[in-house]
């Protein structure tokens, strides 16, 4: 029996491939559950309990559609940021928008300048169009702005991407390095400015939010999947110039936001207080992450994340070695898939229940190494 002929030689080309490997997954293979799930960057500490008390209220209406124009959820995000109601765009995570924005850009052959090791799922959306990556070096931890400004000029790039502060790595560029990068690019060079972590983010790391409004080639992407807590619910936005995000009302899913993901997600950008308590225990986390391992000898990168980038001072296969060992023992955490930076391991914030069983894990595989 033959399978269906008339799929695209792309598509035909492609791997089957994720550019993760859920915790699910992992639990299926082993027949067992995590102990703790302190891998993905989801944010264990919860969402606020407007957001709960909202999902039970709007629960019993999701035989409804969502909003097509998300319209109550644009404009809580606009009176938050002070920007109109055409410089925003809802999607379903900033990985959906990524998606859009390689569609709307990327062709066979399309030159699209990364970072090696940097978030992955935005190479496989380029992958997925055709797309041509050309990928530059991390350097001292940091995706390498110079590096990546010159290889936009050298390949005459349609598309560039960096994430400010940086996944997996925790690290941030200034607010002035990242608005001159901006401004160094060609007209022609559109950059996808990931800010997924901003909240957790110093304020000399965050551009203002006026940065680049008038810039028709910078898309800056935020979520709601990290410091809001509502990963699960798919909630993602992307912030430009007028004409740029027009565009997206051309491609978009119109109804790809549930109606309850929007309810969700405007109480939770109303909840000022339980963001700053969740601020508050993502920082004392990262304390705690950074000194248990410190006890090991290893040494955490500077994060500006709801994550801890860990160092395991050796190679590749030794930082491998840990998270095999750590998964083995029930803890999901993961690491940086390319030298130099795997390194290392990532380890999310979470509840010190988790953090714990983490620190205990950790005890144990070292213990056995002496």
């Amino acid at each position: 029996m033959t399978g269906f002929k008339r799929f695209t030689p792309l598509v035909q080309s492609l791997p089957a491939s994720v550019p993760f490997v859920g915790p699910e997954t992992s639990e299926r293979a082993s027949g067992t559950l995590f102990k703790a799930r302190i891998g993905a960057n989801e944010n264990g500490f919860g969402f606020s309990p407007l957001v709960q008390k909202t999902i039970e209220d709007e629960a019993h209406l999701s035989w409804r559609y969502g909003d097509p124009e998300s319209f109550d959820l644009k404009n809580a995000i606009c009176d938050k940021l002070a920007v109109d109601f055409n410089n925003i765009v809802i999607g379903e995570g900033i990985d959906g928008l990524l998606g859009l924005a390689a569609r709307m850009i990327v062709e066979t052959n399309t030159p699209v300048v990364t970072s090696i090791g940097a978030y992955p799922t935005f190479n496989f959306h380029v992958a997925g169009f055709g797309g041509k990556l050309h990928a530059v070096p991390y350097k001292q931890d940091k995706e390498d702005l110079d590096a990546l400004l010159d290889k936009v000029q050298e390949t005459n790039a349609a598309l560039v991407y960096f994430a400010n502060p940086d996944n997996p790595m925790g690290t941030y560029w200034s607010r002035e390095k990242v608005v001159d990068f901006a401004k160094n690019l060609p007209a022609t060079t559109m950059l996808i400015l990931d800010e997924a972590y901003v909240e957790m983010a110093p304020d000399a790391a965050v551009p203002a939010i006026d940065a680049f409004l008038e810039m028709p080639n910078v898309l800056r992407m935020r979520t709601f999947s990290k410091a809001y807590g509502l990963a699960g619910l798919r909630v993602g936005y992307a912030i430009g110039h007028p004409d740029t995000i027009l565009m997206f009302d051309r491609v978009r899913n119109h109804f790809g936001m549930s109606r309850l993901s929007q309810k969700a997600a405007v109480a939770a950008i109303s909840d000022d207080n339980w963001l700053e308590k969740v601020l508050n225990l993502i920082s004392s986390s990262r304390q705690k992450i950074t000194k248990i391992v410190a006890t090991h000898g290893f040494t955490s990168i500077p994060s500006a994340t709801n994550f801890v980038t860990i160092d395991c001072g050796r190679d590749g296969d030794y930082a491998r070695e840990i998270l095999k060992e750590l998964m083995e023992r029930g803890i999901f955490v993961r690491m940086p898939g390319v030298a130099p930076l795997d390194r290392c391991i990532r380890v999310s914030v979470g509840p010190d229940e988790e953090i714990d069983r983490f620190a205990a894990a950790l005890n144990d595989i070292m213990s056995k190494q002496k």
